[in-house]
């Protein structure tokens, strides 16, 4: 039953993101089953940067004991670093940026994004993982930033 909520959001709402995660760690935390669970996201429009982010994923015991059964903590911590030459391709220059990754989190419209934002300015590429909801926002955030000396 594990990541049972992002499973059954993932499948009802069709929800994907922009690049591919790979599972690369688990962390088990408590008694409960509860786990933190590490993927790497390579930028898919930024060869040679890959994205490593960290969240807590709830066990069916947790959900059971605690009766929300949907949903899972907004909490996640990111590192993005340099893991090949980097060449950049068509990505959004705006100060909007871009999503790079989203995952579901729940069954009601919570998703888990990677935004990359480019700062011309300094040539460092800022990606910030953060939770969006339906109702209301989440102020958790993480930041890593790539700084582009060098790179194409």
């Amino acid at each position: 039953m594990r990541r049972f909520g992002t499973w059954i959001a993932a499948a009802a709402l069709g929800i994907g993101g922009a690049a591919q995660a790979e599972q690369v760690g688990e962390i088990g935390v408590d008694w409960a089953g509860n786990d933190i669970v590490i993927e790497a996201i390579p930028d898919p429009e930024v060869a040679g940067v890959t994205c490593h982010i960290a969240y807590f994923d709830r066990s069916f015991i947790d959900r059971i004991a605690n009766g929300n059964w949907f949903e899972d903590p907004s909490n996640s911590s990111i590192s993005c670093r340099q893991t090949g030459p980097i060449t950049v391709g068509d990505i959004d220059r705006s100060e909007a940026g871009e999503d790079v990754f989203r995952t579901s989190r729940s069954i009601v419209l919570k998703t888990l994004r990677v935004k990359r934002i480019f700062d011309e300015a300094n040539q460092t590429l800022i990606y910030v993982a953060h939770a969006r909801e339906l109702t209301q926002g989440s102020a958790k955030v993480s930041m890593s930033t790539v700084p582009l000396y060098g790179a194409d």
